[in-house]
Protein backbone atom coordinates (compact mmCIF):
# COMPACT_ATOMS: atom_id res chain seq x y z
CA UNK A 1 0.00 0.00 0.00
CA UNK A 2 1.15 3.55 -0.80
CA UNK A 3 2.00 5.78 2.18
CA UNK A 4 2.94 9.44 2.50
CA UNK A 5 5.24 9.92 5.47
CA UNK A 6 5.91 13.47 6.59
CA UNK A 7 8.61 14.33 9.07
CA UNK A 8 10.15 17.34 10.76
CA UNK A 9 13.90 17.29 11.05
CA UNK A 10 16.70 19.59 12.03
CA UNK A 11 17.87 21.67 9.08
CA UNK A 12 21.48 20.47 9.15
CA UNK A 13 24.00 19.13 6.64
CA UNK A 14 23.80 15.36 6.25
CA UNK A 15 20.26 14.94 7.61
CA UNK A 16 18.82 14.06 4.20
CA UNK A 17 21.53 11.49 3.52
CA UNK A 18 20.88 9.80 6.89
CA UNK A 19 17.18 9.40 6.04
CA UNK A 20 17.94 8.13 2.52
CA UNK A 21 20.58 5.80 3.98
CA UNK A 22 18.04 4.33 6.38
CA UNK A 23 15.80 3.40 3.44
CA UNK A 24 18.57 1.96 1.27
CA UNK A 25 20.19 -0.01 4.12
CA UNK A 26 16.90 -1.82 4.78
CA UNK A 27 15.93 -2.28 1.13
CA UNK A 28 12.94 0.09 1.23
CA UNK A 29 12.15 2.10 -1.88
CA UNK A 30 11.46 5.84 -1.95
CA UNK A 31 9.00 6.65 -4.75
CA UNK A 32 9.36 10.39 -4.21
CA UNK A 33 11.01 12.69 -1.72
CA UNK A 34 10.61 16.42 -1.18
CA UNK A 35 12.32 18.51 1.47
CA UNK A 36 12.47 22.22 2.27
CA UNK A 37 12.83 24.53 5.29
CA UNK A 38 9.68 25.29 7.29
CA UNK A 39 8.47 28.53 8.86
CA UNK A 40 11.13 27.79 11.52
CA UNK A 41 14.41 28.04 9.58
CA UNK A 42 16.11 25.58 11.96
CA UNK A 43 13.70 22.85 10.80
CA UNK A 44 12.98 21.17 7.48
CA UNK A 45 9.90 19.21 6.46
CA UNK A 46 10.44 16.08 4.42
CA UNK A 47 7.69 14.23 2.59
CA UNK A 48 8.45 10.65 1.54
CA UNK A 49 6.19 8.51 -0.62
CA UNK A 50 6.83 4.78 -0.22
CA UNK A 51 4.99 1.48 -0.47
CA UNK A 52 4.76 -1.37 1.97
CA UNK A 53 2.58 -3.40 4.27
CA UNK A 54 1.36 -1.90 7.53
CA UNK A 55 4.16 -3.76 9.33
CA UNK A 56 6.86 -2.37 7.04
CA UNK A 57 5.51 1.19 7.31
CA UNK A 58 5.41 0.88 11.11
CA UNK A 59 9.04 -0.30 11.05
CA UNK A 60 10.02 2.64 8.81
CA UNK A 61 8.37 5.12 11.20
CA UNK A 62 10.13 3.57 14.21
CA UNK A 63 13.51 3.70 12.45
CA UNK A 64 12.94 7.33 11.39
CA UNK A 65 12.08 8.28 14.97
CA UNK A 66 15.43 6.83 16.11
CA UNK A 67 17.42 9.19 13.87
CA UNK A 68 18.94 12.06 15.87
CA UNK A 69 17.95 14.74 13.33
CA UNK A 70 14.27 13.67 13.17
CA UNK A 71 11.99 15.38 15.70
CA UNK A 72 8.51 14.26 14.54
CA UNK A 73 7.05 11.68 12.13
CA UNK A 74 3.49 11.43 10.77
CA UNK A 75 1.96 9.01 8.28
CA UNK A 76 -0.41 11.33 6.42
CA UNK A 77 -2.31 8.40 4.93
CA UNK A 78 -3.55 7.50 8.43
CA UNK A 79 -6.06 10.39 8.26
CA UNK A 80 -7.50 13.20 6.18
CA UNK A 81 -4.83 14.98 4.18
CA UNK A 82 -4.21 17.03 1.08
CA UNK A 83 -1.63 15.99 -1.48
CA UNK A 84 -0.22 17.86 -4.47
CA UNK A 85 2.49 17.36 -7.03
CA UNK A 86 3.94 19.79 -9.56
CA UNK A 87 4.78 18.87 -13.14
CA UNK A 88 6.58 20.95 -15.75
CA UNK A 89 6.13 19.56 -19.23
CA UNK A 90 7.77 20.78 -22.42
CA UNK A 91 5.82 19.75 -25.50
CA UNK A 92 6.20 20.23 -29.22
CA UNK A 93 3.53 22.76 -30.22
CA UNK A 94 3.37 23.44 -33.93
CA UNK A 95 0.42 23.73 -36.28
CA UNK A 96 -2.89 22.29 -35.12
CA UNK A 97 -1.29 20.80 -31.99
CA UNK A 98 -0.91 24.30 -30.48
CA UNK A 99 -4.66 24.87 -30.03
CA UNK A 100 -5.32 21.29 -28.92
CA UNK A 101 -2.58 21.48 -26.26
CA UNK A 102 -3.93 24.82 -25.03
CA UNK A 103 -7.45 23.38 -24.81
CA UNK A 104 -6.34 20.28 -22.86
CA UNK A 105 -4.17 22.42 -20.57
CA UNK A 106 -7.18 24.63 -19.78
CA UNK A 107 -9.40 21.58 -19.09
CA UNK A 108 -6.86 20.32 -16.54
CA UNK A 109 -6.46 23.82 -15.06
CA UNK A 110 -2.82 23.99 -16.05
CA UNK A 111 -0.88 27.01 -17.26
CA UNK A 112 1.33 27.55 -20.25
CA UNK A 113 4.29 29.33 -18.70
CA UNK A 114 6.63 29.54 -21.68
CA UNK A 115 5.95 29.78 -25.39
CA UNK A 116 8.33 29.47 -28.31
CA UNK A 117 7.64 29.07 -32.00
CA UNK A 118 7.93 25.29 -31.67
CA UNK A 119 7.05 24.44 -28.06
CA UNK A 120 5.00 25.13 -24.94
CA UNK A 121 6.12 24.61 -21.37
CA UNK A 122 3.12 23.65 -19.25
CA UNK A 123 2.80 23.86 -15.46
CA UNK A 124 0.30 21.54 -13.82
CA UNK A 125 -0.39 20.82 -10.16
CA UNK A 126 -2.62 18.23 -8.57
CA UNK A 127 -2.64 14.66 -7.41
CA UNK A 128 -0.36 12.21 -9.13
CA UNK A 129 -3.35 10.59 -10.83
CA UNK A 130 -4.43 13.97 -12.28
CA UNK A 131 -0.96 14.50 -13.73
CA UNK A 132 -0.96 10.95 -15.12
CA UNK A 133 -4.39 11.59 -16.70
CA UNK A 134 -3.06 14.74 -18.36
CA UNK A 135 -0.15 12.79 -19.83
CA UNK A 136 -2.60 10.19 -21.19
CA UNK A 137 -4.80 12.92 -22.70
CA UNK A 138 -2.06 14.37 -24.90
CA UNK A 139 -0.20 12.79 -27.80
CA UNK A 140 2.81 11.09 -26.19
CA UNK A 141 4.90 11.85 -29.26
CA UNK A 142 4.65 15.59 -28.51
CA UNK A 143 6.44 15.31 -25.15
CA UNK A 144 9.96 16.73 -25.23
CA UNK A 145 10.75 16.77 -21.50
CA UNK A 146 8.95 16.01 -18.23
CA UNK A 147 9.87 17.13 -14.70
CA UNK A 148 7.82 16.08 -11.64
CA UNK A 149 8.40 17.09 -8.04
CA UNK A 150 6.88 14.15 -6.24
CA UNK A 151 4.12 14.54 -3.68
CA UNK A 152 3.91 17.11 -0.92
CA UNK A 153 1.24 16.64 1.68
CA UNK A 154 -0.36 18.27 4.68
CA UNK A 155 -2.98 17.13 7.18
CA UNK A 156 -6.47 18.57 6.89
CA UNK A 157 -8.08 20.71 9.57
CA UNK A 158 -6.55 20.44 13.02
CA UNK A 159 -4.13 17.67 11.98
CA UNK A 160 -0.69 19.33 12.27
CA UNK A 161 2.91 18.12 12.26
CA UNK A 162 4.64 20.53 14.64
CA UNK A 163 6.78 20.53 17.76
Amino acid sequence: MRHIISLLMENEAGALSRVAGLFSARGYNIESLTVAPTEDTTMSRMTIVTRGSDEIIEQIKKQLNKLVDVVAVMDLTDGDHLERELMLLKVSAVGEAREELKRITDIFRGRIIDVSSASYTIELTGTGSKLDSFLQAIDHGLIIETVRTGSSGIGRGERVLKL
